[in-house]
C-alpha cells in the first residue's frame, strides 16, 4: 500500500479497498468498545489508541492487518495468537480472513488495565508535599 500522510482515521481507512476498510472498521470498533475511555490518535501514520500511554495501533498492508498490543499484549496471549504470525510487539492478520474479534477485545482489555495499573502505581509512589 502506499504510503499517505493522515490526520485521523476515517481518512486512514477510507485509504484502502473496500474488503480491507471493512476489516479495519471492525478492528476499530472492537478497541473503542474494549476501552471506551482511550483516545483515539493517529501515530507513526497509523491509528492508535492512548490510555494513560499508548495502549494498541493498528495498520494496513498489502497481505495482511497489523495489530500492535506491545509485547506483554503478545507475550501474555501467546497461545491465543498462535494460527497467526506474531513478533515481539505485533500480530498479523491475513487481509480477507475474519478477524479474531473477541481475541483482539480481551487483548485491548488486558493492555488497558495494565496502563491503569502502571498509571495508579506511578500515582502512589509520588511523595506528598508537605505543608
Amino acid at each position: 500500500m502506499k504510503e499517505i500522510s493522515v490526520h485521523n482515521v476515517d481518512v486512514y481507512i477510507a485509504g484502502f479497498p473496500p474488503e480491507v476498510q471493512e476489516q479495519l472498521i471492525l478492528l476499530r470498533l472492537a478497541i473503542q468498545t474494549s476501552a471506551p475511555e482511550a483516545e483515539e490518535v493517529i501515530s507513526y501514520q497509523m491509528p492508535a489508541y492512548k490510555l494513560h500511554g499508548m495502549l494498541v495501533y493498528f495498520a494496513a498492508y498489502a497481505k495482511h492487518i497489523g495489530f500492535y498490543p506491545g509485547s506483554s499484549g503478545i507475550e501474555n496471549f501467546r497461545k491465543e495468537l498462535a494460527n497467526f504470525k506474531t513478533s515481539k510487539g505485533t500480530v498479523q492478520f491475513p487481509v480477507g480472513q475474519a478477524l479474531p474479534i473477541s481475541l483482539i477485545s480481551e487483548i485491548v482489555k488486558f493492555r488497558a488495565f495494565e496502563n491503569i495499573e502502571k498509571a495508579q502505581s506511578k500515582q502512589k509512589k509520588k511523595p506528598t508535599p508537605k505543608k
